[in-house]
């Protein structure tokens, strides 16, 4: 499964991902949630301090088509500053924004055009072209 994007708001994610290679979604999402509350409770948290941060049901929306994924990457990644907790995307830590913007690595590795390009050049061992050494273009 390739997570393509993310944000983390403070009481509730979006997430787009492909569909899990093994299994189904459905099991995936039970042991994504069952992996964050015992690494919430590892970190002190107690259920009478922390409010339940999963529903009992999530929603999901098949993206079937390039343009429905642009829609719903941009609106995954503007819920923050939709709901005023940034004046910009960019500026959400928790976000997969500056890795299709700026191609930084942030919190989750987020599958991206410019990621399966680094991972394609380094495949064949040529520097992609925002890497030093790359020649392309030089005379």
């Amino acid at each position: 499964m390739l997570v393509y994007g993310y944000v983390v708001m403070p009481e509730h994610i979006h997430l787009l991902v492909s569909e899990p290679a093994a299994g189904v979604l459905p099991e995936f999402m039970q042991i994504l949630k069952s992996k964050v509350s015992l690494q919430a409770r590892k970190q002190g948290a107690t259920t009478i301090e922390m409010p339940h941060f999963w529903q009992e049901r999530y929603f999901d929306h098949n993206v079937r088509n390039h343009e429905g994924f642009v829609t719903q990457l941009r609106y995954i990644h503007r819920n923050p500053v939709k709901r005023g907790l940034c004046k910009e995307p960019g500026l959400w830590p928790w976000s997969s924004f500056n890795a299709w913007a700026l191609g930084e690595d942030g919190v989750v590795e987020v599958e991206s055009e410019l990621r399966a390009t680094r991972r394609e050049a380094k495949r064949r061992r040529i520097p992609p072209a925002d890497q030093p050494g790359n020649s392309a273009g030089q005379q």
